[in-house]
């Protein structure tokens, strides 16, 4: 299992409204994240808008392509897309930026 961190920038007037759409994420979009190899799946929003992403995964590029190719993601994604700044008309899940482990304590 790898570790993935990335973050994205959530627009500060939205911020509330994205939090409460995360109190009830679809059931069937957490069905298929289990499926697609989404594992200890966590984000932590700052005051700022900024969105830190933790997840782990075998590979997270398959564990992408996996999600990409499920109904319930498109529509997720399109729903989200509504509360991000800099995704320059990708969906969320595309526009995150992965940032580079530097420690880990065991």
């Amino acid at each position: 299992m790898r570790r993935y961190c990335f973050c994205l920038q959530v627009r500060p007037e939205r911020m509330e409204e994205y939090v409460e759409r995360h109190r009830a994420v679809w059931p069937e979009m957490l069905d298929a994240l289990h499926a697609a190899g989404w594992h200890n799946y966590s984000l932590f929003l700052r005051d700022d808008g900024l969105l830190i992403g933790y997840v782990e995964s075998p590979d997270l590029a398959a564990a992408q392509a996996a999600m990409a190719a499920t109904e319930v993601n498109a529509r997720w994604q399109k729903e989200m897309a509504q509360y991000f700044t800099g995704i320059d008309g990708r969906g969320p899940d595309e526009a995150m930026l992965l940032l580079t482990e530097v420690f880990h304590l065991d």
